[in-house]
């Protein structure tokens, strides 16, 4: 299979619809230089093991053993994909379906198109998610970054400005470091909308002198002894966006985010639990972070992304978001 074509879902159900194919496409995908053992990180010091003609002893498709340290493993082993009974061509089916629908793809909609069960697809997705993950490893963002935040949650009739603390909806607060390569954006779940817990994202994932621009909201007041150079936009005033000093002061671009969020929430997915609201964050932040990209790259990037990452089922129902 020639990788330069793309990969579409004709190349998926056609080319690549068994489990030999698939292994061999993730083999290429994680191991673009030769295998590489899991173990101790040797590189092309390992051979693809094979029954002996007369042997009645099988061996498992796929199964690699390291001369370096002797130890035996598959392209799986240190992903999410690992231990999984799932086969792994439907793994890239759902990896591909989820990178390549701009507003999200259901676990039920999976569910119908395939015929595997609601609730294994449900798991499916969430490993892909968490493996979507990006925050912690990759630099801070800098230049000039747009804060806002928005609420996710159910329709609530008769209420009207900011939910109150009865409300089913949560506070999402998003960072979107606005560059003329690719806008860039990293969200976060809070509990509440205060100075104690934005603060801390913004010193861990904000570089220290770096522009930001927000609305009026009484919290990004006090930000300045971190970071000074504060733009804001009067929402009240229908400000929305102007040019001072010849630099445009705006949060229009992290707001267009949210829309494309809140589309997702509302017409795919109609609801987040609150236990799993930074994993669907992860999935919308990865998606826009890739726009550029092809869907075919959007989803190599995914399966190279799936290395070093392990996810269990109740992983996910304790985590604090």
């Amino acid at each position: 299979m020639n990788h330069n074509d793309g990969l579409k879902l004709t190349t998926i159900t056609d080319r690549i619809g068994d489990e030999d194919s698939a292994r061999k496409l993730l083999e290429s995908v994680r191991w673009p230089e030769g295998p590489v053992c899991p173990h101790c990180g040797e590189i092309n010091n390992s051979r693809r093991l094979t029954a002996r003609p007369n042997s009645k002893k099988p061996v498992r498709k796929g199964v690699w053993k390291c001369y370096g340290c002797c130890e035996q493993f598959t392209v799986t082993v240190g992903t999410v994909f690992e231990n999984s009974h799932i086969p792994l061509h439907r793994w890239i089916l759902a990896s591909y379906l989820l990178c390549a629908s701009k507003k999200g793809m259901s676990a039920h909609q999976i569910h119908r198109m395939t015929g595997i069960s609601y609730k294994t697809v449900w798991f499916m997705l969430h490993r892909l998610r968490f493996a979507m993950t990006q925050h912690g490893m990759i630099e801070k963002l800098k230049g000039v970054v747009e804060i806002d935040e928005v609420w996710i949650g159910p329709k609530e009739k008769g209420r009207a400005g900011t939910p109150g603390p009865e409300s089913k909806k949560r506070p999402v607060v998003s960072l979107m470091e606005r560059s003329h390569n690719g806008s860039q954006v990293r969200s976060f779940p809070l509990e509440r909308v205060t100075l104690n817990n934005i603060k801390p994202i913004m010193k861990e994932h904000v570089e220290t002198g770096t522009r930001i621009q927000t609305d009026e909201a009484t919290v990004y007041h006090w930000i300045h002894d971190d970071f000074p150079d504060h733009d804001v936009v009067t929402h009240k005033k229908r400000e929305y966006s102007r040019w001072e000093n010849g630099r445009h002061v705006t949060t229009n671009t992290v707001e267009g985010f949210f829309s494309l969020v809140r589309r997702g929430v509302f017409g795919t997915y109609h609801h987040w639990g609150r236990g799993y609201l930074q994993q669907y964050l992860n999935e919308f932040d990865f998606r826009y972070n890739k726009r550029k990209v092809s869907d075919s790259e959007r989803t190599m990037l995914l399966l190279r992304a799936t290395e070093g990452k392990r996810l269990t089922l109740r992983e996910p129902r304790s985590a604090s978001a």
